[in-house]
């Protein structure tokens, strides 16, 4: 049986453990990375990051002395690494869609990436699709999926994160192919 610190074994209380530190700490954490990180999505995508720590540190058995101010240092070098790995060329959902109203080869562009999310998100495994819809869509919180589902709220950060980076991949490349017959077509 695994060890946890001090070796004692593992006991099922671990993932109730990690659901109420992400509980308790959410709220905190989420606003110190907003006041730095001005894009929601961009600093939703920071708080997964950091859970996602936390969850591995946690498997690897990894002794956390003081968690508040580990998972704030966790916090604040991923968005030190946010802002040196973000490229001028990096898209956000509203520079792929064009405004409504915008004429119809807009609407044309607007209808097709959205049909490219639509479509992705349904080629997503089920597992992460049914975590990505539920937190990013329904609003619900992780412990609350976790509670429904029966899966531990450690399996589901993770699950959100690949979805979420398989579907800012398919997206990148649906912006990248409208914008090349954009310009064959012109």
């Amino acid at each position: 049986m695994p060890r946890a610190r001090g070796g004692q074994p593992m006991t099922p209380d671990h993932d109730q453990r990690l659901a109420d530190i992400v509980e308790r700490e959410e709220s905190r954490l989420r606003g110190f990375i907003r006041r730095r990180v001005p894009d929601v999505r961009d600093a939703e995508d920071i708080l997964q990051d950091v859970f996602y720590k936390l969850v591995e540190a946690n498997r690897l058995l990894m002794p956390i002395d003081h968690l508040t101010g580990w998972l704030f240092t966790v916090a604040r070098n991923r968005i030190t690494d946010f802002f040196r790995a973000r490229r001028p060329e990096f898209l956000e959902i509203e520079d792929l869609l064009p405004a409504p109203g915008g004429g119809p080869e807009a609407e044309y562009a607007r209808a097709a990436l959205i049909e490219a999310l639509n479509d992705a998100i349904g080629e997503l495994p089920p597992e992460q699709r049914v975590v990505f819809i539920a937190h990013e869509l329904e609003g619900r919180s992780f412990k609350e999926i976790a509670a429904a589902s029966g899966v531990g709220v450690n399996t589901l950060l993770s699950r959100k994160r690949y979805a979420v980076l398989r579907l800012r991949e398919r997206l990148r490349l649906a912006y990248e192919e409208h914008e090349e017959a954009k310009r064959t077509r012109t």
